[in-house]
């Protein structure tokens, strides 16, 4: 292992030995344009840092960052830690909430007639 001072000063072909396959093979193929600009708004130290690239690996310059991430229909605030570094951005703000059905509306089923009307 390595300490987080020594990861915060690897660059991405060297954090790239540290991950697994799947993350380090999309960084081997190279960032995309949104990704790039997300990267060079961090480096730049910006305060307010919004994106949609659900893709992007989290890399060590995003350490300590607090980034918005778009996961659909809303804006997810995501504090980056060093145990997220290699995952995906999009692990950590779900598209889906968990459903939560309430009980059978009057004339949902054949018994409902019999349910009293609040």
């Amino acid at each position: 292992g390595k300490t987080l001072d020594e990861i915060k000063r690897l660059n991405l072909t060297e954090f790239a030995q540290l991950i697994p396959a799947r993350q380090r093979r999309s960084l081997k193929k190279g960032l995309t344009h949104s990704q790039k600009v997300l990267l060079e708004s961090i480096k730049k130290d910006k305060k307010k840092l919004r994106t949609q690239s659900r893709d992007m690996v989290i890399v060590p310059a995003m350490l300590d960052k607090t980034i918005e991430l778009h996961s659909g229909n809303e804006w997810k605030r995501l504090l980056i830690t060093p145990y997220m570094l290699g995952h995906y951005l999009g692990e950590f703000a779900l598209t889906r909430r968990r459903v939560a059905h309430n009980a059978p509306g009057i004339g949902a089923t054949r018994s409902s007639s019999n349910l009293s009307v609040k």
